[in-house]
């Protein structure tokens, strides 16, 4: 049976590797909602919500590729410190929000900034990172 195209409800712990704890469903009780196969959610939830019977617990593993990605290095940008305002204000190491070509905000990572120049990662902030992740399907419709 294939939950394809269908509306599913999952609980799920997130960690990396070492056993820390990024996300979670849990705390809140909400767990997330999501059409299967809509692209939505990451590949590896998609991959393994597809096959999953309600109730049915799962521990995953994911490789970026299944995950957020890997890091894209065109997406980490140099940009001279005359054309960002306030750029000595950025807060190294923290996102900061910065708008698209539609005008939406979306967050970069301050990763430098010099007297010349402040360097941006566009990356997903979990790209490039194997997760993991504890599973459970509450509902199917």
């Amino acid at each position: 049976m294939s939950n394809e195209g269908k509306t599913v409800k999952m609980h799920y712990v997130g960690t990396f590797d070492d056993g820390e704890i990024f996300d979670t469903s849990r705390p809140v009780g909400d767990p997330i909602e999501f059409v299967v196969g809509s692209g939505s959610v990451i590949k590896g939830f998609d991959d393994a919500a597809r096959e999953m019977e309600v109730g049915e617990k799962r521990h995953i593993h994911l490789e970026p590729a299944e995950a957020y990605g890997e890091v894209d290095e065109r997406l980490i940008q140099t940009v001279p410190v005359d054309r960002v305002p306030n750029a000595q204000d950025l807060p190294v190491g923290e996102s900061v929000y910065m708008r698209g070509p539609d005008g939406n905000p979306f967050p970069v990572k301050v990763v430098s900034v010099d007297d010349e120049n402040v360097v941006f990662d566009m990356n997903h902030p979990m790209a490039g990172k194997p997760l993991n992740f504890d599973l459970e399907l509450v509902e199917v419709k």
